[in-house]
C-alpha cells in the first residue's frame, strides 16, 4: 500500500465527499503526532511543531507554505518563536477531505528534508 505522503492529492471542490470514519481510522496512524479537533462543528487536523528559535520556525513555515501552494491546498499557519502550528481542513466542504491527511503527512516529511 502506498504511504499516505506519496498518495495523489485531489482538488477539493464544493460538494466533494468528507473523509469517512473508515478513511480517518485508516489514515490517522500514519500521522500519529496530529490531533483531530472540532472547531464550531468543523473537524480539523492540527499539529504544533517545536523548533529551536524564530528563524527555524519561520523557515519551516515557508517550506509548509511552498508545499501547500504547489498543490493548491492551504493550511492555517501560526508562527511563533520556536513553534509553528499547522491546521488543515477543507474550507470548501467545511471538514476533512483525504487531501488534508495527505498534506499532514507531507508536512511531517519536511522535517526530514
Amino acid at each position: 500500500m502506498t504511504q499516505l505522503k506519496d498518495r495523489e492529492c485531489e482538488a477539493c471542490c464544493k460538494g466533494a465527499p468528507l473523509a469517512t470514519q473508515e478513511e480517518i481510522d485508516e489514515m490517522m496512524p500514519e500521522i500519529p503526532d496530529w490531533e483531530m479537533i472540532e472547531d464550531d462543528g468543523i473537524k480539523k487536523l492540527t499539529r504544533t511543531y517545536t523548533l529551536s528559535n524564530f528563524a527555524e520556525a519561520l523557515a519551516f513555515t515557508i517550506k509548509v507554505g511552498e508545499l501547500a501552494d504547489d498543490v493548491g491546498h492551504h493550511p492555517t499557519l501560526i508562527t511563533e518563536w520556536g513553534r509553528v502550528q499547522v491546521i488543515f481542513f477543507s474550507k470548501k466542504i467545511q471538514g476533512l477531505h483525504v487531501t488534508d491527511f495527505i498534506m499532514a503527512a507531507r508536512t511531517d516529511s519536511l522535517l526530514n528534508s
